[in-house]
């Protein structure tokens, strides 16, 4: 399961998905860290199965994206909206944020 919540901002919305068993850990890798339990109400939303979360990721403006974990970040390769080259590791825990910059 992934929690996927949609913050409102002026810009548009901004995704946040994550894998449902990262929540409340905290993963580092050098100077990077991926803190997922001070910041766990950024991700908790509706906690929903990969297809539906892929469906949540449709038909909107979304302006800008942080995804978390593996079955996370598998739904954005699928739909396309990222590349493999975008993937970062922190640890062995994959992530990847998205911007959409108006110039």
């Amino acid at each position: 399961m992934i929690y996927i919540k949609k913050h409102a901002t002026p810009q548009g919305l901004l995704l946040a998905m994550c894998d449902e068993e990262l929540l409340g850990k905290v993963f580092a890798s050098g100077e990077m860290q991926l803190d997922l339990d001070k910041y766990a109400d950024f991700y908790r939303g509706e906690l929903v199965a990969e297809a539906q979360a892929s469906d949540g990721t449709s038909g909107e403006d979304i302006y800008s994206a942080n995804i978390v974990g593996e079955r996370a970040v598998a739904v954005m390769l699928n739909r396309g909206m990222v590349k493999k080259a975008d993937v970062k590791m922190v640890g062995r825990v994959p992530f990847v944020q998205i911007f959409k910059m108006d110039l």
